[in-house]
């Protein structure tokens, strides 16, 4: 197929595009806030469906099944149909599942709900990395993923904290239905702002339905996909894990009062929000390093979870923040999977290559949220009021199989890409080594905008 000539009409890195991006990062706050409302609803949510802890842990798994299941798919209508208009049927998804978990009586009407929210949901991160990486500059876009995820995470703070408080004055019913209101809001501003692309011949790629599976075969792959697969996987599930179900009453079963909790979920997100730059700055100044950088960072968390699970008798208070400051510098690290999909394909596969890509943490996060309510109904089957320190301490256990299996398969792909790159294009590792991320022969493109990008 021959490659269209792309004419540039509007500036890249410049005002217009920090606009879109701040539209773009507007729906993906609300996304967040959605995503891990249950985070402190948990146990209310526990008594007000009368079920069990893997019941509970349903809500999430399916919410993230959905999510995770939804990303190719994704991935493909994104590259087909540009990332405005799957924006938009993002935040219409999301709005009426979470209006709907409002008024939801019954466990199987809450889990549809979810289901809802969780296609809405899957439509907006990759989407807005899209225009990320079209709307910026080659030295900027790292900084921007990183900006996006970092201040994207103020939505978990809404959720850990004016939520709880929204919970407790209100009631369910209101806090939710409000919240679900927020997104026919937003969607005016994506409306009239949002553009595809600065380009013209480059806003979307017509793929024909033929050639979808081979297309998708090649993006799958390209080991550079996987690296980058890995590295979500790896580095992102631990905090997802954390804030959107299991962290919370795990720190209160350490001691911890409900109250200061919360304020450690919020932690978190500033946490996340401080190393995102720290991160992006790494990137890009040594993008042959990168997925390194991620190896010593998921050491790191595994390590301390280790001394708090080990510590005898109820982790110290300032052990705890710890963990949970260590835990959120996850969510950073599983960024540079979306900078690697960059830099193995050309922007027409991105959106495909993005979509697999954020398979890995959100599959990784569900598994272990069902792993961990498993281990619960098992060592305590009365519910929430049997569990103890001990049983909390064994079912969070769970998490060293996924970081002991991603970390194994990072070094694998890592390995590969490499020699993925030497094989494709020569000068590539090189143009890698001296701090290049779009590289001649793979994430290139040979045209005119190529140099002003």
């Amino acid at each position: 197929m021959t490659r269209p000539v792309l004419r540039q009409v509007h500036n890249i890195g410049r005002r217009r595009a920090w606009a879109i991006w701040a539209v773009g990062l507007s729906v993906y706050v609300l996304a967040v806030f959605h995503r891990t409302s249950l985070g402190v609803a948990g146990l209310l949510a526990a008594e007000r469906f009368h079920i069990s802890a893997a019941q509970l842990s349903t809500f999430t798994v399916v919410q993230l099944a959905v999510y995770a299941g939804m990303q190719v798919p994704v991935g493909v209508l994104l590259d087909r149909f540009g990332s405005k208009r799957l924006m938009l049927g993002g935040l219409l998804l999301m709005s009426g599942g979470q209006l709907w978990f409002a008024v939801a009586g019954s466990f199987p009407v809450g889990v549809a709900a979810r289901v809802m929210l969780g296609a809405g949901d899957a439509m907006v991160f990759t989407s807005l990395l899209r225009l990320v990486a079209v709307w910026f500059r080659v030295k900027q876009a790292p900084f921007v993923t990183q900006l996006t995820g970092m201040i994207g995470q103020l939505g978990a703070v809404v959720a850990a904290t004016p939520l709880a408080a929204a919970l407790a004055t209100f009631g369910w019913t209101r806090s939710f239905a409000t919240a679900g209101g927020l997104g026919l809001v937003l969607s005016v501003g994506l409306l009239v702002v949002v553009k595809d692309s600065p380009y013209r011949g480059e806003s979307v790629e017509r793929i024909k339905v033929r050639a979808l599976a081979r297309t998708l075969a090649e993006v799958w792959g390209n080991p550079g996909t996987r690296l980058g697969l890995w590295v979500h996987f790896t580095s992102q599930f631990g905090a997802t894990v954390f804030t959107m179900l299991w962290g919370y009453p795990f720190l209160v079963s350490e001691g911890m009062a409900p109250a200061t909790a919360s304020v450690v979920l919020v932690v978190m997100t500033l946490t996340a929000m401080a190393a995102g730059p720290v991160v992006a700055a790494f990137t890009a100044r040594l993008p042959y390093r990168r997925s390194q950088l991620v190896l010593g960072i998921v050491a790191v968390i595994a390590t301390t979870w280790a001394v708090v699970l080990l510590w005898p008798g109820p982790a110290p208070s300032w052990l705890l923040v710890v963990l949970a400051v260590v835990t959120a510098v996850g969510g950073p690290g599983s960024m540079v999977g979306f900078d690697l999909a960059r830099t193995f394909h050309p922007s027409s596969r991105l959106g495909r290559a993005t979509g697999v890509v954020n398979i890995g943490g959100f599959t990784a996060s569900l598994l272990t949220i069902a792993l961990i309510g498993v281990v619960l109904d098992h060592l305590a089957p009365g519910g929430p009021q049997d569990y103890t320190r001990d049983d909390f301490r064994l079912a969070m256990s769970v998490q060293f199989v996924f970081w002991g299996l991603g970390a194994v398969q990072l070094v694998r792909y890592r390995r590969k890409g490499l020699a993925h790159l030497e094989a494709v294009s020569p000068s590539a590792v090189e143009a890698l080594r001296a701090g290049d991320t779009l590289l001649p022969g793979i994430s290139r493109e040979h045209d005119e905008t190529t140099e002003d990008r």
